[in-house]
């Protein structure tokens, strides 16, 4: 920021505005689309820093609100995301010529309530805002209500990331079940509730372990060889045998989740069963998967709710849903989003 205290003169410019790493990474697709008009990001937090200087050239902190008087220059249009609704950010790139517009906004039930004891200033602020692309209809009433105007439904952008496989592996005839993006006490977790799994039934079953740091790839290792040794199954490494033919296998290379995700039946799904946070529940969705998370996916609220038939349960509980897996519902990604408008609006913003 004190490197470039300004935002590039630029009046042909794209300027977003996200605050969190979801935010950000949600913006992948639609700034690769633009990449043409070189869009420029602005942030509030470290890791959506990192995730934006990944996708665009014109990547900064934004300062602290007095300061933006003096640091916003005009450009062509700002788009801020969701919820971040600065007064002054709104107020000062208004002043300076800019066209203004909220994407995927929405309004939770708990801030509609404050928002609604404030709807004075919300009314003002709205004023400031040129067209407000929303995530469902109920964001639409609320946001009118709230002096919103130019609101229009597209679903919610984070729908726009299209989950490919980079390459076709062959599905098993055995169910496979999969540890996906585990850290630290998650292994030994699933592989206990695997273990009783393998004592209640006779159908065949396979475990795939892929844990999301390399650095703990041989420490996996060694608690998988154990389990395999204790329960009599074959066990291999994936670096060393590039395929899921034993009963128990470590995936010890980078890359190849999604793709798993394409051939297996069962994820469940790291980083909820410590508190970390959660991982993404769209791209083993996307496969047809049944999904399987602890409780502390507080870093992925965003995405949970956009699907359908995630099974939540605490550590504890891990064992009896594996046994009961049958009973489970296949996932399934709830909602769509249609950019269409939105990229017709960001060419030609005057006409709002």
């Amino acid at each position: 920021m004190l490197k470039n205290p300004r935002l590039p003169r630029d009046e042909n410019s794209i300027w977003f505005h996200a605050c969190s790493l979801g935010e950000t990474v949600a913006l992948t697709p639609i700034v690769k689309h633009l990449n043409d008009l070189d869009p420029s990001i602005s942030v509030t937090t470290q890791t959506g820093f990192d995730a934006a200087k990944k996708m665009a050239n014109k990547t900064r902190y934004l300062p602290y609100e007095s300061w933006l008087p003096f640091w916003v220059t005009k450009q062509k249009v700002l788009v801020v995301l969701e919820a971040e609704l600065w007064y002054m950010l709104f107020l000062v790139a208004k002043s300076k010529g800019t066209k203004t517009a909220l994407l995927n906004a929405r309004i939770s039930d708990k801030s509609y309530k404050s928002y609604k004891k404030m709807s004075w200033l919300y009314r003002r602020l709205f004023s400031y805002v040129d067209k407000v692309f929303c995530q469902s209809d109920v964001d639409k009433v609320r946001l009118l209500e709230l002096g919103a105007k130019n609101v229009e439904v597209i679903g919610n952008i984070k729908l726009a990331n299209v989950v490919k496989t980079t390459r076709t592996l062959s599905k098993l005839k055995t169910r496979m079940f999969v540890g996906a993006s585990t850290h630290e006490s998650e292994e030994a977790l699933i592989l206990d509730a695997f273990g009783s799994l393998l004592e209640t039934t006779t159908e065949k079953s396979s475990l795939v372990m892929v844990p999301r740091h390399p650095e703990r790839f041989n420490s996996v290792d060694t608690l998988m060889k154990s389990f395999a040794k204790k329960h009599q199954l074959s066990y291999h490494r994936y670096s060393k045998q590039s395929d899921f033919e034993s009963d128990v296998v470590l995936v010890d290379t980078l890359g190849e989740l999604i793709n798993i995700y394409g051939i297996s039946d069962v994820v469940i799904l790291g980083g909820g069963f410590t508190p970390i946070g959660g991982h993404n529940p769209l791209e083993p969705a996307t496969f047809n998967n049944k999904i399987i998370s602890g409780p502390h996916y507080f870093n992925q609220k965003g995405l949970f709710p956009l699907v359908k038939n995630i099974e939540i349960v605490e550590n504890e509980g891990l064992s009896e849903a594996l046994k009961n897996v049958d009973a489970l519902e296949v996932a399934s990604i709830e909602g769509s989003v249609d950019l269409t408008s939105f990229y017709e609006w960001i060419k030609n913003p005057i006409k709002e």
